[in-house]
């Protein structure tokens, strides 16, 4: 590792690599095509990003293109990317639909080496001879398995890359495999070296999976009291924008601090959604699947699926938003009697330890407390009482059986 980057890898109080830092570093660095899988938060930005630094030069055009599937995630990258290149003093842009496209043209004029961006906006800027890619070494593709899966997202990449010398390093990562991965030959000509280290990751934090069964019409209200448990931050994710949408003014009405992450949302207030729930001055951000993709948010408490995922892979992303690099989290999942119970058979091959869930008195229990359980002056919340509950119900009955009547005395010996 390049020594400007080993101190400033101490001076992060990293102590190592990563298991996929580790295991991707000396295949990227040898020019080698890659397909890297890694749970979410393992480090995949810097596994890919330190190696490839390292082989640009500078002044020399941009060497390292950089695709994600979201505004959020490019613009996430790029800081991530600019920490590191600006140490050895390469510049880094970021090109993302939503920004202004003639800011964007301006910075490209300094022939930046790192360009980073969604598909959609660097394709215009190629097309329109603003971004040129005759000096490119290295494509990433990160999030793989959404961008390649997509038709509308590989037509614009391949287009892209086809702007681009015909032997470049093609780099692909993604936490989750997709079947499109068994075709890299057909659509790239490829067979990158494959590193899974899925199996032997072990920088998950302990994340905690909760099923609160709430009807339809009550998941607002179970929003709300959500909203009130202690230092609780979370990303909420939705199935629809309508649906979003509608929720978001309920909340606002009920004085929640809330925002929105949709699509359908500008950049700046979607940068300002995130920038809250990283500092905590948001309780909810409102979010669909593609807008989050990928998002690191440092020690998020908790994610909360309003809409029961339709698939494992789309739960093990939004999943992967909390309990990121050793850091505690959970995952609040509603849904009602039905919903609950097929989502149960869908992750039931998992490795996901998925309780039933209770909210009461300000807290999660895995037991149902109305059942089981009480608050008492001077008794623990989960200690069981169903024998005194039996015995206070049998003298309630008698009062009332004996309301009115005079009191029998006993004779005196």
């Amino acid at each position: 590792m390049n020594e400007k980057f080993k101190q400033h890898f101490d001076e992060q109080g990293f102590e190592k690599l990563t298991p996929i830092q580790e295991a991707t570093f000396e295949a990227l660095a040898n020019d080698e095509n890659v397909l890297g899988v890694a749970p979410t938060g393992s480090g995949k930005t810097l596994a890919y990003a330190l190696p490839l630094l390292e082989k640009l030069v500078a002044d020399d055009g941009t060497q390292l293109l950089i695709l994600a599937p979201s505004q959020e995630l490019a613009a996430q990258i790029t800081n991530v990317v600019h920490e590191w290149a600006s140490l050895i003093e390469l510049r880094t842009i970021s090109l993302i639909g939503g920004a202004n496209i003639k800011r964007q043209i301006e910075k490209l004029k300094k022939h930046p080496e790192i360009v980073v961006g969604t598909p959609g906006r660097v394709l215009e800027l190629v097309e329109q001879r603003k971004l040129k890619l005759h000096h490119l070494m290295t494509a990433v593709i990160d999030e793989a398995d959404e961008m390649l899966q997509e038709q509308e997202s590989m037509t614009t990449i391949r287009k892209i890359l086809s702007h681009a010398p015909a032997e470049i390093q093609m780099v692909f990562f993604s936490a989750t495999k997709a079947p499109v991965f068994n075709e890299f030959h057909r659509w790239f000509g490829i067979e990158p070296k494959y590193i899974d280290v899925s199996d032997r990751d072990d920088t998950a934090g302990q994340v905690t999976h909760y099923l609160l069964e709430t009807p339809t019409r009550k998941r607002v209200d179970m929003l709300r009291r959500i909203a009130h448990l202690n230092e609780m931050h979370a990303l909420v994710f939705f199935k629809q924008v309508s649906t979003l949408e509608e929720v978001y003014q309920k909340l606002q009405h009920h004085h929640i601090a809330v925002a929105k992450l949709s699509s359908n949302g500008r950049q700046t207030e979607r940068q300002q959604a995130l920038a809250g729930l990283k500092k905590g001055t948001l309780t909810f951000v409102l979010t669909t699947d593609v807008a989050a993709r990928g998002i690191d948010i440092p020690n998020l408490p908790a994610v909360i699926n309003f809409d029961i995922p339709q698939n494992q892979t789309i739960y093990i992303h939004r999943a992967g938003r909390t309990g990121r690099m050793g850091a505690p989290g959970a995952v609040i999942n509603l849904g009602n009697e039905h919903e609950l119970r097929n989502f149960k058979k869908l992750m039931n091959k998992t490795t996901y330890d998925i309780q039933n869930g209770f909210l009461y008195n300000g807290q999660i229990f895995t037991e149902n407390p109305h059942q089981a359980c009480t608050v008492h002056k001077n008794r623990p919340v989960n200690k069981p009482i169903e024998g005194e509950k039996k015995k206070r119900k049998k003298n309630r009955k008698r009062n009332r059986k004996n309301k009115g009547k005079p009191k029998a005395h006993k004779n005196k010996q």
